[in-house]
């Protein structure tokens, strides 16, 4: 019996996505900061792409997340209807523990999506050989 393709498998959960992530980003190649972006249709079924940002800064700016909204709307509008789901992976150096860092970006992305997108966002971290959420999959 074959699989199919990881793009054919819809992500239902939380921890699906959590699973879905862990095996995008493997093996955890970690030795700069970037942020990765996966967009799910309203069943759960990801597009094809994953976009990733190499050599992200260690916090957040408001020019870059400017762009990032910029392109999340771009894809959102053209590909799911306006709505759908956008997962992002932050990734980094070091230990899997949650730092003040993470936080920052935490706040500084729900500052900006939470009002501003229509669907759902969440943030996972992969650090340390780790994958964990910051901010789940909606129910």
């Amino acid at each position: 019996m074959t699989k199919p393709p990881l793009a054919e498998v819809p992500i239902r959960s939380a921890a699906e996505l959590t699973d879905r992530w862990a095996a995008v980003l493997e093996p955890p190649i970690l030795g700069a900061h970037s942020l990765w972006l996966m967009w799910l249709h309203e069943d759960g079924r990801p597009l094809t792409v994953i976009l990733p940002v190499e050599d992200m800064p260690r916090l957040p700016s408001h020019a870059l997340l400017s762009g990032l909204l910029a392109v999340h709307e771009g894809i959102s509008d053209e590909h799911l209807d306006g709505g759908g789901h956008l997962a992002l992976a932050l990734c980094r150096p070091g230990r899997p523990d949650i730092t003040e860092d993470d936080d920052a970006w935490v706040g500084a992305l729900s500052e900006v999506l939470d009002d501003r997108i229509e669907g759902t966002w969440s943030l996972h971290l992969a650090a340390g050989g780790r994958v964990q959420p910051l901010i789940d999959l909606p129910s």
